[in-house]
């Protein structure tokens, strides 16, 4: 029965968001400059199908689990925040030590994403074999979680390759600001990966659908209240989240908590934002007055969500001849494996250049 309810809501949200919300055409949106060695037509000759074949599973997916949308945007953030877009947070660890998934920030990450991918890494290894990056496909799932969820739907730079190594868990815990990190301590983060202060306002917008666990904000309900938070809201939470410990989940945004929209930031007005990181953006000067903006102007938002949230999935990526084409978003492929694809994609890359430049 919770199945079957799970269902017809995620049927519901997606049919009302496509008729009743729907979205500006990618061209109109302003893009950053894009990285060398990606393209908005990568794909065009060795899988024209891939943006279709991505969206159409996923649509499928979210009618049977909308919270799914929510998990794939995140799985992009911990991927680039982490030596960039490279999806080394998909590689299982190993003997030389545990992967980026088993460090503590990234513990939430929910199963069902990782699984999403490798079904997309399997549907398109059908039609049109390995050509297509596992980081590719963890950007495009992203945008089609923002646009599916009522989000603006925006153009993808493509032709990332897959990083061969994971991070250690030091350098991802750094690099994973806590949800109690006030806006200095994620400003010095974001400068590490080129991103500024208008980045750090629009991309937290990401924040306008999904869960978190009570862990990750109840040492701002006890053992005192943070008198930047409203006292009703606190005082719900408190009757999600009844201890300090408590292993409960609770939306990010009490609004509108399944589709992507500016009300996170209508939160924040109201001091109704979940985490430190997420009200703190109201209540620091540097950064109040784009809050503000954003929450009086969805199409502002957007359009500044989308130049940011490309930019960052362009973080140290991987072109060329760099990192490799995973044939299996899980594992780094075997050396034999390896030299045989960057073979093919040496070819692929010859037939693109003379077609396309």
């Amino acid at each position: 029965m919770a199945t079957n309810s799970t269902s017809l809501l995620g049927t519901l949200v997606l049919a009302t968001l496509l008729i009743a919300f729907p979205s500006a055409s990618a061209d109109t949106y302003t893009y950053p400059p894009l990285a060398t060695g990606l393209s908005f037509s990568y794909y065009q000759a060795s899988c024209p199908q891939l943006e279709t074949i991505v969206s159409d599973f996923l649509q499928k997916s979210f009618i049977g689990d909308i919270g799914l949308a929510a998990a794939l945007l995140r799985l992009h953030f911990h991927d680039c925040f982490v030596q960039g877009c490279d999806a080394s947070v998909l590689l299982d660890g190993s003997a030389s030590g545990p992967g980026e998934q088993q460090a503590p920030p990234n513990l939430t990450l929910r199963p069902a994403a990782f699984k999403a991918i490798n079904d997309l890494r399997a549907l398109i290894e059908k039609s049109c074999k390995t050509v297509v990056s596992c980081a590719d496909l963890v950007a495009l799932a992203a945008r089609d979680s923002v646009y599916l969820s009522g989000g603006p739907n925006y153009k993808v730079p493509l032709g990332r390759r897959d990083g061969q190594n994971f991070a250690s868990q030091s350098t991802t815990l750094a690099s994973l600001p806590a949800p109690s990190s006030n806006v200095s301590t994620l400003l010095s983060v974001l400068k590490n990966i080129n991103l500024d202060t208008n980045d750090l306002v629009a991309i937290s917008g990401g924040h306008t659908i999904g869960l978190s666990h009570c862990s990750s904000f109840t040492s701002r309900l006890y053992p005192t209240q943070d008198t930047t938070m409203d006292q009703s809201f606190a005082g719900k939470l408190k009757l999600t989240c009844p201890t300090s410990n408590t292993n409960n989940t609770t939306v990010l945004d009490i609004r509108t908590p399944n589709i992507f929209d500016n009300k996170y930031y209508v939160d924040l007005m109201n001091r109704q934002g979940l985490f430190t990181s997420d009200q703190d953006l109201y209540m620091d000067s540097r950064t109040k007055s784009i809050v503000t903006d954003f929450a009086v102007n969805q199409n502002l938002f957007f359009q500044k969500f989308v130049y940011s949230f490309v930019k960052m999935g362009q973080v140290n990526v991987l072109t060329g001849k760099k990192g490799e084409i995973r044939t299996n978003c899980s594992a780094k492929n075997p050396t034999k494996v390896s030299e045989i694809l960057q073979s093919v994609t040496d070819i692929e890359g010859t037939v693109r250049s003379s077609k396309y430049i």
